[in-house]
């Protein structure tokens, strides 16, 4: 058996085909477009690329897009400063600090500067507080796009109601908020870790296995039931060994691929998996949030 793959790329675009459909109606409506912010520090090449693709997905939307970028050396005031204004500029409906910020910021202060509200990242605690509570609000992105990828994988008219979700990753990032999501789709869930005693046999009772331990290849084929659905969220940068190809590094996520697609059901690859629903679901984001904010109907995206 040969999984399929979960094409992410095909089905972020779904997504912001959607989108861009609600941002149609909303400016039809009311006559007015949602407009997110992106607040870049520094030249991290990765950041810049992610930035870059926001800023283009955004615009395709339809949407008003806002660039700030600062230097590596900005100091925290001036960048806490920004998001204030940022805060209290009601043209503005989405904040996104892209991170990793630099290692004399300190994060925490930086995302609990963020307006809830505009929070479109879902990663301050009142909006992780809303999701833990089962509440609504914004949700974070990539644990989001986990949760569509899922369904996506399933087969007509099956559900993951009862299915049994094994998360390998216990960040705020991921990890935790995809344990809250997966609850709310009536999986039973399990947040396993690196520390986790038998974490090949715990795997093995996934009928979804989201990796998400930021490990390169940690997770091997035969960890896998046979017909799970697995989505790797890991992006790890390694050397490669393979002559035919002139770069000398390539990108692998946390699980085995090349073992794990002769036992999965269906599986995401890397790249392409998880990371475009990233955007899109960042995009859905700044649309919910702007109908929050000024008492819109909201769109069902």
């Amino acid at each position: 058996m040969t999984a399929s793959l979960i094409d992410g790329k095909t089905i972020a675009a779904s997504v912001r085909a959607n989108v861009t459909e609600a941002v149609d109606e909303l400016k039809l409506t009311y006559g007015y477009v949602p407009t997110l912010a992106v607040v870049l520090v520094g030249e991290d090449p990765a950041s810049q690329v992610y930035v870059k693709s926001k800023h283009k997905f955004t615009k395709e939307a339809g949407m008003g897009s806002i660039e700030h970028k600062l230097p590596a050396d900005v100091d925290e005031k001036t960048l806490i400063n920004l998001i204030h204004d940022l805060n209290a500029d009601d043209k503005v409906d989405g904040i996104l600090v892209q991170l990793p910020l630099p290692k004399l910021i300190d994060t925490d202060k930086v995302i609990a500067a963020i307006e809830p509200a505009k929070d479109v990242d879902g990663l301050t605690e009142i909006n992780a507080g809303r999701l833990s509570l089962g509440k609504p609000g914004l949700r974070p992105c990539t644990p989001e796009g986990c949760v569509i990828l899922a369904k996506r994988a399933l087969k007509d008219g099956d559900s993951l109601s009862g299915k049994h979700c094994v998360i390998v990753g216990r960040s705020i990032l991921v990890g935790k908020p995809a344990a809250f999501l997966f609850l709310e789709q009536n999986c039973t869930v399990t947040i396993a870790h690196s520390r986790t005693k038998n974490l090949d046999k715990v795997c093995r009772s996934a009928d979804i296995l989201v990796a998400a331990v930021g490990r390169p290849l940690m997770l091997k084929g035969d960890w896998i039931k046979k017909g799970a659905i697995v989505i790797d969220v890991g992006i790890n940068r390694v050397a490669n060994d393979n002559p035919k190809f002139k770069r000398k590094t390539k990108l692998v996520g946390d699980m085995d691929f090349d073992a794990a697609v002769k036992r999965a059901g269906a599986i995401t690859p890397v790249p392409g998996g998880v990371g475009p629903m990233t955007i899109a679901c960042l995009l859905r984001n700044t649309v919910l949030a702007s109908c929050a904010r000024r008492k819109m109907a909201m769109p069902d995206i």
